[in-house]
């Protein structure tokens, strides 16, 4: 007797680990995905520890992300990298130096936050820019060939105020998504950087109006 009563309280033991353990594998769901998940790691510089130090976190962010959080990067480094392509010519093209000077400021900004995506998205597993590029597919602001071509032809005052009217469109276009990612990113370095965006580049645009009352 004394034998049984052993083996039923193993079997109990055992019944009672194994509804805990269902418990907190539920507890674990959702739709957030880990840094450190195989399928989302074959393509990381180096380790892609959960435990990464803070000095390295803008570059292979730790914290577990979404959807919404790749699609951001995906989707702001063609942003940006046609935002500092606009600001390169205004280093030969622009008369105004209020121009050059932002012009300086936008390229000296967007540049680190390009590779600084391009780091969360290798460490991800993710693929770039997927059917992006310059196309500018549902990215808001982007401008279109002909836009670019316009600009790349203007100099002088007719570049100054070509130049500031259609990066104030560009910028609120990635205002846009940096709103969109604050609200639905899971990322924490990801979210961060799209405040440090909407701040930084709503900011421009102030100065930009203003710009255009002057010229």
């Amino acid at each position: 007797m004394s034998t049984n009563r052993s083996i039923v309280r193993r079997l109990a033991l055992t019944a009672t680990v194994g509804v805990a353990s269902l418990g907190l594998l539920a507890a674990c769901g959702g739709q957030e995905r880990p840094a450190g998940d195989q399928e989302h790691s074959t393509a990381t510089h180096g380790t892609t520890s959960s435990s990464a130090p803070a000095a390295t976190a803008s570059a292979q962010p730790s914290a577990a992300f979404n959807d919404a959080d790749v699609a951001f990067a995906q989707m702001m480094i063609p942003h940006h990298e046609q935002a500092v392509e606009m600001a390169e010519l205004a280093g030969t093209r622009a008369a105004d130096p209020e121009v050059k000077g932002l012009a300086a400021k936008i390229e000296a900004a967007q540049a680190p936050e390009i590779a600084t995506m391009t780091g969360w998205l290798t460490a991800w597993g993710e693929a770039t820019a997927p059917g992006g590029g310059h196309g500018g597919h549902g990215m808001p602001g982007m401008m279109t060939e002909e836009d670019m071509a316009k600009l790349q032809r203007a100099e002088g005052a007719t570049f100054d105020r070509l130049f500031a009217e259609l990066m104030i469109a560009h910028h609120k276009g990635a205002i846009e998504m940096a709103e969109t990612e604050q609200t639905q990113g899971a990322n924490p370095e990801a979210v961060q950087l799209a405040k440090n965006i909407e701040a930084a580049q709503q900011a421009e645009v102030e100065q930009m109006e203003k710009l255009l009352e002057r010229l």
